[in-house]
This record gives C-alpha cells, sequence and structure tokens, in this order.
C-alpha cells in the first residue's frame, strides 16, 4: 500500500513538472522568433509606452508618438526585432518591454508563478495524505459501535425495568 502511494505522489509531482516544461519551451519556441523582420504592429504590441504605461499600440501620448516613428524607421533600416527591442531597453529602460525578458533576474517573472502552482499542489498532497494518514489512525483506534458496547450490570438492569413499565 506505501508502495502505491509513493507511485500516485511521483506521479502528482510529475505531471506539474511536465506542464511546466511544456508551457516553457512553447514559450521559448515562440519567443525565439523575434530576430526576423518585424511589422510596426508587431513591435508596437510588444512595446509599452513608459510614460502612460500603455502598450504602444494603444498609448497617444507625445512619447508613444515618437517611438513609434522610431519603430517606422528602424523597420525601414531593417533592424530585427530584438535590435528594437534592446534600443528601446537601452534608451528607456527595461519597463518599455511589455513582458519580461526570459534571461537573467527577470526569468524570475516566468518561473515563480509556475513554482508557487507546482509547490502548492505539492502541498495540497502532502497535506492530503496526512489527513488520509490521520483518518485511517483514528478509525483504527476509534471505540466499536454502540451496539457492540457493554453497560454495567446495575445501568443494564434499570434500563430493562424502566422498559418494561412501558410495555405494561
Amino acid at each position: 500500500m506505501k508502495h502505491n502511494l509513493n507511485i500516485v505522489l511521483l506521479t502528482g509531482l510529475l505531471i506539474p513538472i511536465g506542464i511546466v516544461a511544456l508551457v516553457f519551451g512553447c514559450a521559448i519556441l515562440f519567443r525565439s522568433g523575434s530576430g526576423a523582420h518585424p511589422t510596426q504592429a508587431q513591435m508596437e504590441s510588444v512595446l509599452v509606452c513608459t510614460t502612460c504605461h500603455e502598450p504602444l499600440d494603444e498609448s497617444v501620448s507625445p512619447l508613444a508618438q515618437q517611438m513609434k516613428a522610431e519603430i517606422a524607421r528602424q523597420i525601414a533600416a531593417g533592424w530585427s526585432a530584438s535590435r528594437i527591442e534592446n534600443y528601446f531597453v537601452a534608451e528607456l529602460g527595461p519597463q518599455a518591454l511589455g513582458v519580461p525578458r526570459s534571461s537573467g533576474f527577470d526569468l524570475l517573472a516566468w518561473l515563480l508563478p509556475f513554482g508557487a502552482i507546482v509547490f502548492g499542489a505539492g502541498g495540497v498532497g502532502v497535506g492530503a495524505r496526512a489527513w488520509l494518514r490521520n483518518r485511517d489512525e483514528t478509525d483504527a483506534t476509534a471505540s466499536p459501535p454502540s451496539s457492540e458496547r457493554s453497560m454495567p450490570a446495575n445501568l443494564e438492569l434499570r434500563v430493562d425495568q424502566e422498559l418494561a413499565r412501558f410495555d405494561d
């Protein structure tokens, strides 16, 4: 029984880890295409106006207009998406990106939510296992059902007398 429980716990941990690996694999795969020649709309959707903190494609601030004009000039010059992103990060800081980078310290923004899910699921599994173990131990040490309990002789005699009185 203990062996089966270990297999269940191991499987319960491997499934969330596999899901997280699949999500990160897909994110890295889709993110790696950022070196190709971008369109204006693609770049405006990944950059943020640093004055109003809105996506560049939704912002109408003067800085957003300047950023859009600079993106158009850079695309016309043949810059790649990653080069354009790096330019705006160098000029305006990392807050110019709509999505945190997937390297360095910014990688924590991607890992922490999934880590919390995995450890939370593990905690729930460990808690459920402990609860079930305590419940089984409590059931084993519990007193027998009331029909199997024996009463003291004087109390049993009194109950019989009272029941006999109601039969008459």
